[in-house]
């Protein structure tokens, strides 16, 4: 190496003067744009008052994809123009808390980082309380998190009768158990819709749990704002009582007749619903939005700082670096909610999924579907583009679950899938027995 150095300073000294000078001027100029880089290609712009944070354009030449970087995107932190109803209140359950129940190859830092939790927290839970690290299929968690988007509490339902809490205490974790035994008793819950499913869920005795958990379970097989007066439904729990009081409850099965077709819905032992017949009630996702998979030029981040502004600016979906005119297609079947064209997100697109999933396309050159249109998965909506506030030719993607923003690389997307072999034979008993008693007056 010394030899190769040595050479190259012979070479530099034998150069004519002018050279030797023009020579030095390019490393120095070379040299100045490396460290001024940063400064002159500024990461994101905030845009005030609006709650969307998107790139600013700049006057820059744009380069392909394959050749450049694009800048981190950030999302629009209000959804005003997603359509709610009554029914988003009670999917969104309790606000702040979020709700997982345990599947197979679940690991405490896998649950908890597809929902932008910092793996920090998550590495000082599990080392503080390593019975963390032996999560049960069908166990749930539940977290709130701080104003900061960090984890404030936890809580692990192990059974029905021992839930522990992990909360934030003076930079770490302090664990409570609680051990509450009543006596379960199955009920069976029966009305007629008269309003609202909800009004009408309420009247025949059911809690908001109860009624969080039957939309979870029929929201891929029937459409509740489309219910009409005189449908009916029954509703079979198993109720914990302590005391004479009702203090916790499980949804066991449903049956709602619409339109003359009954619809089914029964919890099995791995806590998912299946149909009478022991059929995914689930409608199967497409990981990536698009017929082949490109690069991520910016993944998820609920805390990323903005470095000009200093402020927490989420970065809720990933982008991909894709050439304008891209096929986008739906990722699921589901409804369009939303397709128009934003200032900031350019031309994009929405999508529910049943009543818990949604999904977000942005920067689109062209739609290609309308506002109530119904798209099965593999649809095409759109054509990529470059459009809004962005520096180049990329897709924006979203996944969001219960109103709350996944990563959409990480995230447990459904999957359509039955009940085999001996798990079939268990939850096919069981639904014998309880078919009978989901009567309808």
């Amino acid at each position: 190496m010394q030899q190769v150095a040595r050479s190259f300073a012979l070479a530099f000294n034998y150069l004519p003067r002018i050279h030797r000078v023009m020579l030095g001027s390019l490393t120095i100029f070379t040299l100045a744009i490396t460290v001024l880089r940063p400064y002159i290609y500024s990461p994101a712009v905030e845009r005030p008052a609006t709650g969307i944070f998107l790139l600013e354009k700049h006057s820059l030449p744009v380069l392909e994809p394959e050749a450049s970087e694009l800048l981190d995107q950030t999302i629009p932190d209000n959804d005003e123009d997603i359509p709610k109803d009554e029914l988003d209140e009670r999917m969104a359950g309790e606000a702040g808390v979020h709700e997982y129940i345990i599947s197979t190859g679940d690991t405490l830092s896998s649950v908890l980082t597809q929902y932008g939790i910092d793996i920090a927290d998550v590495t000082a839970l599990a080392r503080q309380h390593p019975a963390l690290r032996n999560l049960k299929i069908s166990q749930s968690l539940s977290w709130t998190l701080t104003a900061e988007g960090y984890l404030q509490c936890l809580t692990w339902n192990i059974s029905r009768s021992e839930t522990r809490t992990y909360e934030r205490v003076n930079g770490s974790f302090k664990e409570s158990i609680a051990n509450i035994t009543g006596e379960w008793r199955n009920t069976t819950l029966t009305g007629k819709l008269n309003g609202s499913f909800v009004t009408s869920a309420r009247i025949a005795g059911l809690t908001d749990c109860d009624i969080n958990s039957v939309i979870k379970a029929l929201q891929w097989q029937l459409d509740f704002r489309k219910l009409r007066t005189g449908d009916q439904f029954s509703v079979l729990t198993s109720r914990e009582v302590l005391n004479g009081q009702s203090i916790q409850s499980q949804l066991l099965g449903v049956r709602l007749r619409t339109g003359g077709k009954d619809y089914y819905a029964f919890r099995a032992d791995d806590s998912k619903f299946y149909n009478r017949d022991a059929a995914g009630v689930a409608r199967g996702f497409m990981r990536f939005p698009t017929i082949k998979q490109f690069r991520v030029s910016s993944n998820f981040n609920l805390r990323r700082c903005n470095p000009v502004t200093g402020r927490i600016a989420p970065h809720r979906g990933v982008d991909f670096a894709m050439p304008v005119g891209t096929p986008v297609l739906a990722v699921g079947d589901g409804e369009v909610i939303v397709s128009k064209r934003d200032g900031a997100a350019g031309n994009y697109v929405a999508i529910r999924h049943s009543r818990q999933y949604m999904t977000r396309y942005m920067h689109l050159k062209k739609l290609l579907v309308t506002q109530g249109q119904k798209v099965k998965r593999g649809d095409k909506i759109a054509l990529s583009g470059n459009t809004g506030r962005s520096t180049g030719p990329h897709l924006h993607y979203e996944v969001w679950i219960n109103q709350q923003a996944v990563n959409p690389l990480t995230a447990k997307l459904p999957r359509t899938e039955g009940l085999t072999g001996n798990d079939r034979t268990k939850y096919l008993a069981k639904v014998k027995q309880m078919l009978p008693q989901l009567h309808l007056h």
